[in-house]
């Protein structure tokens, strides 16, 4: 059973980001999207990256952005994405849930691919633009993954806590020049990604799927509910405002106290 109550939220929180252009991946649901859309909200011009057209169109069309239809495990495909980004958000993944004896490398490899080596590449084509304009902003959607482990999520633990590293190099590296990077680590937030990982939770684990929620993914919360994508949204957005400056190479727990025990 969850508890707790779910929030309301007031749009752009007075961070103003007209003349600022972002480009948000895997925009075409859950964080992604409400990232896209609360930076929209707040001014920004938005390049809408995902694999899937309809969803990344349809995005792009409800706040004005431009749609990118890009495997990101492509790697000749990342480099077509635009340079000219003032506000990169590194949002795109994927799951794959098995003990590390039957892991398969192949889907090992395509996770380190999506949330390690792409960011890796957009960060080489966007920092060059940051920096010459002294202001940049480097948001990493990592998870309570990059700084704890689960068991049967070699891949997804791994692929987090490498992108937490990259975060900290672009932090370091970008702070003479008015750039900052910061990982943001939810918990399990209310996404089409965490409703997949239900099933599979439950075969691994040998438990009914209604009892996977309960007893596996809020186990180690002490706010007993999932989070919203606009919960991370938000702190996205505030990353971007006129009072964070000074927060960088940091790794935000949104996590409902997980982190804490």
């Amino acid at each position: 059973m969850t508890t707790g109550i779910t929030p309301t939220f007031d749009g752009t929180a007075g961070v103003n980001l007209a003349g600022r252009t972002a480009m948000v991946t895997g925009a075409g649901s859950g964080i992604g999207r409400a990232c896209a859309q609360a930076l929209a909200d707040a001014g920004a011009r938005v390049h809408v990256v995902d694999l899937d057209a309809e969803a990344a169109k349809s995005v792009a069309e409800e706040i004005g952005g431009r749609a990118h239809v890009v495997d990101l495990a492509q790697r000749d495909l990342v480099g077509d994405l635009p340079a000219d980004v003032d506000i990169l958000v590194n949002n795109a993944g994927l799951q794959h849930v098995a003990p590390l004896a039957e892991f398969p490398p192949e889907r090992f490899e395509l996770l380190q691919k999506v949330m390690v080596h792409a960011p890796f590449l957009l960060l080489r084509q966007t920092l060059p633009h940051m920096t010459a304009q002294g202001w940049g902003r480097i948001i990493n959607v990592s998870s309570v993954h990059g700084v704890r482990a689960s068991a049967f999520k070699a891949g997804y633990v791994t692929a987090k806590h490498a992108l937490e590293g990259l975060s900290k190099v672009a932090a370091l590296e970008g702070a003479p020049h008015g750039i900052t990077s910061n990982c943001i680590n939810p918990g399990y937030v209310r996404t089409p990604l965490v409703e997949q990982q239900i099933a599979a939770q439950a075969a691994a684990h040998g438990i009914d799927p209604e009892h996977v929620v309960s007893e596996v993914m809020l186990s180690r919360s002490a706010i007993k509910r999932m989070i919203e994508p606009e919960e991370v949204a938000a702190v996205a957005l505030w990353l971007c405002g006129p009072h964070t400056g000074y927060i960088t190479g940091a790794s935000i727990p949104v996590d409902g106290g997980w982190s804490a025990a």
